[in-house]
């Protein structure tokens, strides 16, 4: 009878602890908005924080104005998704984060994006705000030297697609299949 007390006694402790183990695991795992807080400028020279990636899904670019290819071609893509979702993308708001703030002030940000798309609203700020936002995205970047002191910045190139609650919803990657982009978006906007 003491022997099966016993053994009754190490079953719930062991319960207990594995509960113990299995709660404290999901909470530090569990899904919260993605990315750090943070607070930039937008190109209007507003500021702009993590609540904007809440209330509505997000579609976020990071990239740089002087970006020969990769940047200007996603762009424009997100914007020709957008447009042909129509009403039932309106909801989703998209967004160009600067990965080269040195360079890309809030101004030069805007004009850039403005030249492509009137849904898009790019972001700036200090760069080492900037770049903290990025990593807390999980987003590479990297200075790259060129011959005469300039420079290009490498950088993740796919767009990172938020629910309305701010947490991660996937991605799209450069060169994506359209067709796939756009059920993605799609979905997205479902919620």
């Amino acid at each position: 009878m003491m022997r099966s007390i016993l053994v009754g006694m190490l079953i719930v402790v062991a319960l207990a602890v594995g509960w113990m183990t299995f709660d404290w695991y999901r909470e530090q795992h569990s899904v919260h908005a993605f990315g750090a807080p943070f607070t930039l400028v937008q190109g209007d020279g507003a500021p702009i924080t993590e609540d904007a990636f809440r209330g509505q899904p997000s579609a976020v670019f990071f990239g740089f104005t002087h970006c020969p290819e990769v940047c200007p071609t996603t762009l424009f893509e997100l914007d020709g998704w957008l447009s042909t979702l129509g009403d039932e993308g309106k909801n989703i708001r998209a967004y160009f984060v600067t990965i080269d703030p040195e360079r890309d002030t809030p101004e030069a940000v805007h004009s850039y994006v403005s030249n492509v798309s009137d849904r898009i609203t790019g972001i700036s700020g200090e760069p080492e705000k900037v770049m903290a936002m990025a990593k807390s995205f999980g987003i590479y970047t990297k200075r790259v030297e060129l011959e005469g002191g300039d420079y290009t910045m490498d950088h993740t190139a796919s767009i990172i697609l938020l629910n309305s609650n701010g947490d991660f919803a996937g991605t799209i990657a450069y060169e994506e299949n359209p067709d796939n982009a756009l059920a993605k978006l799609k979905r997205l906007a479902k919620g």
